[in-house]
């Protein structure tokens, strides 16, 4: 007995420190790395969540955005980051679900990296340009079909969501179209607008703009049901293809031993944020649908997530740097 009472007390005054630690947490500002330029719907969402976070922990909270590489060279510096909580980042599915399967990247998303909370999914918009004479899916196709090797898809870059939204395609719908990447989103939409490639899938706030105009046609959304902003816009699955699903997705991670403690405060001011009416209001026009999950889901959700789009890359025969 007294063994067991002397190693109880030994395991107290070992847990005391974190304790003590997560009580006073925060004490000072944090620090959320955006792994995107400013700007991006990525930079919105962070920005809008954290000053909501930030009157909820009575901290600042400050945005350092470390654009590059589709978000792994930001997501990179959080895992080397000391792990107490005052250095967070909101990375992506690119960088965290994707990249790791397509190129070395220094930093393992399960292992380096702590869950905290899936904050928001956007989903990818399929259009086509203006010159291209399809107006739905199933029109698409058959001309994809009819012109093999013919037609072009934009993206963002090699490796990015964009880009494996177009091999799901072409594996889905079974289609011979041609990759053609570029360095973002944005001259990826203009040559898409001057008619030098004929589609791209692309997250829905950055395509919106150019489809209320009339200068691109959409063809359907990845979500699993249409979005408000775009509402006469059909689903994947509605336009006959419930395997397309594809959404962009956004989530807070911490380093790797970051306490559990903290990371149960974190998670409970950014799940508090998301539930306030007007930053639901507010991210409404970004086309996002605001989660906040608990770490665990959120860890296995990039796990099933990893999984898919490294099937995707296999099956589509897609040359990796590893």
């Amino acid at each position: 007995m007294r063994i067991l009472s002397a190693l109880a007390t030994g395991l107290s005054l070992l847990l005391l420190p974190a304790a003590a630690v997560a009580q006073n947490f925060p004490d000072h500002p944090i620090r959320l790395i955006v792994p995107f330029p400013a700007g991006g719907p990525s930079d919105i969402i962070s920005r809008v969540v954290a000053q909501r976070m930030a009157e909820l922990l009575k901290q600042p909270i400050t945005i350092d955005n470390r654009g590059g590489q589709g978000g792994v060279l930001g997501t990179d510096v959080l895992a080397k980051s000391k792990p107490d909580g005052y250095s967070i980042a909101l990375s992506s599915a690119g960088a965290l679900a994707i990249s790791p399967s397509m190129e070395k990247v220094a930093y393992d998303s399960m292992k380096d990296l702590q869950a905290i909370t899936l904050v928001a999914t956007v989903p990818e918009m399929l259009v086509v340009a203006e010159n291209v004479p399809a107006k739905n899916m199933s029109e698409l196709v058959a001309l994809a079909k009819a012109q093999p090797g013919k037609l072009n898809f934009a993206s963002s870059g090699p490796g990015s969501l964009p880009h494996l939204a177009g091999e799901l395609l072409k594996l889905t719908a079974k289609i011979d179209i041609v990759h053609v990447p570029y360095r973002g989103a944005a001259p990826a939409v203009n040559d898409m607008l001057g008619g030098q490639v004929q589609m791209v899938f692309l997250d829905l706030p950055i395509i919106l703009p150019q489809v209320e105009s009339g200068k691109l046609k959409p063809i359907a959304i990845g979500s699993p049901e249409r979005s408000p902003t775009a509402k006469d816009v059909p689903t994947t699955a509605e336009a006959g293809m419930p395997d397309l699903k594809i959404e962009n997705w956004y989530g807070l991670v911490a380093p790797a031993g970051t306490p559990a403690a903290i990371v149960a405060i974190l998670n409970k001011a950014a799940t508090e944020a998301m539930r306030d009416p007007q930053v639901k209001e507010k991210l409404a026009s970004q086309g996002a649908t605001l989660i906040g999950d608990s770490p665990e889901h959120f860890h296995d959700f990039i796990g099933t997530e990893t999984a898919k789009w490294a099937k995707v890359i296999k099956d589509a025969g897609l040359a990796t740097e590893k």
